[in-house]
């Protein structure tokens, strides 16, 4: 009997059935699907970042000093010890490098050219042969391969015999050259630590060419006498998961430990990875935490949703239950009615959402930033899906029983007596919880604010997730909505007031009805309240991330296209680079700078040195962190100028006269017409007359072109503390003589202050503010500096580093007043509308590397750490909207059916259906002005206090430059416009239906 009961009675309310249904399984397929969304998001978070991740990142290196006899225990050992340390067996090589050994030829001499021997186990995947073919082991001459450019540097060719020496070690050992080859990325991160096989010879005390490659065998049998070995273990990480990051960065640590414990006391580790997977862990954790953000206010809206349907049940009901308890039904057996009823409703909820989970999760990855990220999000239900489904949907039926319980005490007199009374006030509000959940919400957000993420440290010493800071946002928007209801019954009497002087009838009844029973309305003006923050407060956060990705790529970029590398070299010397990078398709102004660690008055900064006339075009400041706008900053910063002679024509070489009082190095300064100041070498002058002829083509390099006309800058030292003194006396130009300036290597007088910018800390720390003048020591040099412009943070500079910008020109005429070499070119800042053809044509260009802005933002917006919070604020954001309309068709349809007799009576008195129809327009556009308004008012709020805390960057830090709330007022309003067009079409369908007496029917 109890079954057929049941089905009959929840069946006996198809409207109110339905809307519960429809809240349950939205509730619980949005919740599992978020579940699932945070899970996968973090597994191909990791798997993104280890797939992507820099060589020097992930690999471990491994050294030790080894002998032919040491060799095969220790690489044994190391082996051993780095399978163990990763989950899946590294690749591992070894590479080694010899003690040195004489050129042929220079045995005699006091400073012999040097050779070394080599090592590098597969060198021929990372290598291309130009001729020959590789060494291989075995009795006779040593068969080795040498570089182009150390065979460039050496004349060394194919087929080519010596005997060579080494140093330590007078056994000569005979060679063959049998290869010639050419690295892929002489540049790259693996070969960081092999300069000298990425360049082919190092200049220093002594210059040495090589490594001479040679077999594996070779080497140990031949070179092995006690000479470094290094192993390098590149690890597969690609399948590396969340659970897996902190236990391998553990044992990555300990490998060198359990080295020297085991037998190899001089081993020596190094990597980066565990660093990298410890941060990526709490990325990883951070990523997850404020995915919870808009899953508790989800759950915060779906309970309220249903609680509000549970309450139109039982309202609905009361006077059933009360004729049950009449009739000797006790409050368990109610109790077990109302349980059975809700679980015929949330049972097949809890069924169908893991299955409903997934294609939900399809339309997520239709979103432009998961679709260019290329991440892939395709889970499937599982063990923890179900417990999650099942866990959501016996709450929804909790929550579906409280009301039905907390009624069925009453009898039926005191239910008929109880009918029609309804305070001004609601409970929560005579209780003053609104106001006691304000506080706890306001101290969330204040702990949100301290600690920037929903993560805190533990007891244990690690990193767990802050269950106070996750709620913040959710408590903030539940507690902003009920203080909210505070406002209907003042509203809706003032509104009453209004109206009761105009003739119109359905005004002046709609605001009657509405501040004679504002409790009837502030439970659907709460529900909608709510959804339309939540709306709002995700675009606002969707919007901020993607415009803060956009700052940082532009921040840390610094222009649209950043140029590094040697500012002189072979293939394109110091005059030669700037002419190849100001030619780029596409580019529109060009600058010279030069971006290193300074020390400024023992701060630790980063000096930048741009052209201050360019500045306007090149440099990308955010407005708001200077209060003086970068063309003022660019007017301002222009400095002293150094003289300058211009050279007629365009000269390839000089002839330099010059009188010097004592043997001294003498360089000659240069600049080109882009700006390049360049010293070249005059070599060591006698005293007395000295002649020099320079050849100007080497400025340019082998493919370079120099941007004339040039200008002789003047005469500095090649030797510091030099006293001699030169003059010059004379200067030709290509043989034409040209009048020599009066110049001299003694230091010109001041130029007056430096126009510097400053970051707020360094001018915190300087004492100074913008215009005032004062001695700031610059590489332990005091000059004098006048504050043109504090900028909060300056581009490019790592967050929190202290920076200094000056004008390239006026930087390089200060230091050639204090007779010191100009500032090298170490950097080319461009700009670009279009950078892509610039791009491609600086693929083929050695040792440049080139930042991007636009591919830099892109690659931000692609990382799915930084862009997993968007999908699940998306997918709140549509459950939001769902459950405002479903509640608040619900909520009309019932007020309507129940106000029948109301109707009926109008009717009868002569009402028209537009006058009836206007009563029912009125009465819902209160709810939802009042909603639209209240919900982005809140939003706004919650956005100021919470959105710039919640935005990270892909490592869980702190965003540089700082988050700029971002509300996109045009698409909010169109989201409002569209929300209150279908809350009216609702409204006009109920009306429509109600002239029809179709709600005036009992179902």
């Amino acid at each position: 009997m109890r079954g057929p009961l049941v089905v009959k009675r929840a069946f006996s309310e198809p409207l109110l059935l339905l809307a519960a249904f429809g809240s349950i399984l939205l509730a619980t397929t949005t919740l599992v699907a978020l579940t699932m969304y945070a899970s996968s998001i973090a597994d191909a978070g990791v798997r993104r970042t280890m797939e992507t991740a820099p060589y020097d990142q992930t690999a471990a290196t491994v050294s030790a000093p080894v002998t032919a006899a040491t060799f095969p225990k220790y690489d044994q050992a190391v082996r051993a010890e780095l399978t163990k340390a990763y989950t899946k067996p590294p690749a591992v090589t070894t590479s080694f490098r010899s003690d040195s050994y004489v050129m042929p030829g220079q045995d005699g001499k006091e400073r012999p050219e040097l050779l070394r021997f080599g090592s590098y186990d597969g060198l021929d995947r990372h290598a291309e042969l130009v001729s020959g073919a590789w060494p291989r082991p075995g009795d006779g001459p040593v068969e080795v391969a040498i570089s182009l450019s150390a065979a460039t540097a050496t004349g060394f060719e194919v087929g080519r015999e010596f005997t060579t020496k080494g140093r330590l070690d007078p056994r000569p050992v005979p060679v063959r050259v049998v290869g010639v080859f050419q690295l892929d990325d002489p540049s790259g991160p693996r070969w960081t630590g092999e300069q000298l096989l990425g360049r082919g010879v190092e200049r220093g005390e002594f210059t040495t060419y090589g490594p001479l490659m040679v077999a594996r065998e070779t080497f140990i049998a031949r070179f092995a006498t006690s000479v470094n070995a290094t192993w390098t273990a590149v690890p597969e990480l690609s399948a590396l998961t969340p659970a897996q990051l902190r236990p391998m960065a553990a044992a990555i640590g300990q490998v060198g430990e359990r080295l020297k414990a085991g037998g190899c006391p001089n081993c020596v580790t190094a990597s980066r990875l565990p660093e990298i997977l410890t941060q990526l862990d709490t990325a990883s954790l951070v990523a997850r935490s404020t995915m919870l953000i808009p899953v508790l206010q989800l759950l915060l809206l779906a309970a309220y949703a249903l609680m509000l349907t549970a309450r139109l049940l039982a309202d609905h009901r009361r006077m059933e239950v009360a004729l049950l308890r009449s009739r000797g039904a006790g409050t368990a057996r109610l109790a077990v009615l109302a349980g059975s009823e809700a679980l015929l409703v949330a049972l097949p909820c809890a069924v169908a959402a893991p299955f409903l989970g997934p294609p939900l999760l399809a339309l997520v990855n239709a979103l432009p930033w998961i679709r260019a990220s290329g991440v892939r999000l395709a889970p499937s239900a599982d063990i923890g899906t179900f417990l999650v489904s099942f866990g959501v949907a016996l709450a929804a039926a909790g929550l579906l029983v409280l009301p039905a319980l907390a009624g069925a005490r009453r009898t039926y007199v005191e239910e008929q007596s109880a009918r029609g009374r309804s305070g001004g006030r609601g409970l929560i509000e005579r209780a003053g919880a609104d106001l006691a959940l304000l506080v706890v919400a306001g101290l969330a957000i204040w702990q949100l604010q301290r600690y920037g993420a929903p993560v805190t440290a533990t007891a244990g010493g690690g990193l767990g997730i802050d269950p106070l800071i996750i709620s913040g946002p959710a408590l903030a928007l539940l507690t902003g909505g009920m203080l909210g209801l505070r406002l209907v019954p003042r509203v809706s009497k003032l509104a009453e007031r209004l109206t009761s002087r105009r003739p119109t009838l359905a005004p002046a009844l709609g605001a009657w009805q509405v501040s004679r029973r504002p409790l009837k309305y502030a439970g659907p003006a709460l529900l909608l309240t709510m959804a339309i923050a939540i709306g709002v407060v995700s675009m606002a956060t969707a919007a901020t991330w993607r415009a803060s990705q956009l700052d940082q790529a532009r921040h840390q970029a610094g222009a649209d296209l950043r140029l590094s590398g040697a500012p002189d070299g072979p293939e394109l010397g110091a005059f030669g680079r700037g002419t190849a990078f100001a030619a780029l398709p596409g580019v529109t102004a060009a600058s010279p700078a030069f971006r290193g660690q300074a020390e400024v008055s023992g701060e630790n900064a980063m000096l930048l040195s741009l052209e201050a006339s360019k500045l306007e075009k090149l440099f990308l400041l955010r407005p708001d962190l200077s209060a003086q706008p970068v063309a003022e900053m660019s007017r301002a910063l222009a400095g002293g100028r150094a003289g300058e002679l211009e050279l007629p024509g365009r000269p390839v070489t000089l002839t330099v006269r010059a009188e010097a009082d004592a043997a001294v190095p003498v360089r000659l300064v240069l600049s080109d017409a882009l700006g390049v100041w360049r010293d070249l070498p005059l070599g060591v002058l006698r005293a007395g007359g000295n002649r020099i002829d320079v050849d100007l083509r080497a400025l340019a390099g082998r493919s370079g072109k120099i941007t004339y006309p040039l200008s002789l800058r003047g005469l500095v030292s090649g030797a510091p503390q030099e006293t001699a003194n030169v003059r010059l006396i004379g200067l030709s130009a290509d043989g034409r003589e040209v009048a020599a300036p009066a110049l001299s290597m003694k230091a010109a007088a001041e130029l007056g202050p430096l126009p510097v910018v400053l970051t707020a800390d360094l001018a915190a720390a300087l004492k100074m503010g913008v215009g005032q003048v004062g001695p700031a020591s610059i590489d332990r040099r005091v000059l004098q500096v006048k504050v043109v412009a504090v900028v909060h943070s300056m581009p490019t500079a790592a967050a929190g580093q202290p920076a200094v910008l000056v004008d390239w020109a006026a930087l390089q005429a200060y230091e050639l007043a204090a007779a010191q070499p100009p500032r090298p070119a170490t950097e080319w800042w461009l700009a670009a509308a279009d950078t892509a053809a610039a791009r491609a044509a600086l693929k083929g260009q050695p040792d440049v590397t080139v930042i991007d802005q636009r591919e830099l933002a892109a690659t931000l917006q692609d990382d799915p750490l930084a862009s997993g919070l968007q999908g699940a604020l998306m997918l709140g954001f549509g459950a939001a909207l769902v459950f405002a309309a479903l509640g608040f068709l619900v909520n009309a349809a019932v007020a309507a059916r129940e106000r029948r007799a109301e109707f009926a009576i109008l009717r009868a008195l002569g009402a028209s259906s537009r006058q009836v129809f206007g009563l029912l327009a009125i009465e819902q556009a209160f709810v939802i002005g009042l909603s639209l308004a209240a919900g982005t008012g809140l939003a706004v709020a919650v956005g100021v206090l919470v959105v710039p805390h919640i935005v990270l960057t892909g490592q869980a830090s702190a965003v540089t430059p700082g988050v700029v709330l971002d509300i996109p007022w045009a698409a909010t309003a169109a989201m409002l416009v569209l929300v209150a067009a279908a809350l009216f079409a609702i409204v006009a369908g109920l009306a429509r239906h109600l002239r029809r007496g179709q709600i005036l029917e009992d179902r």
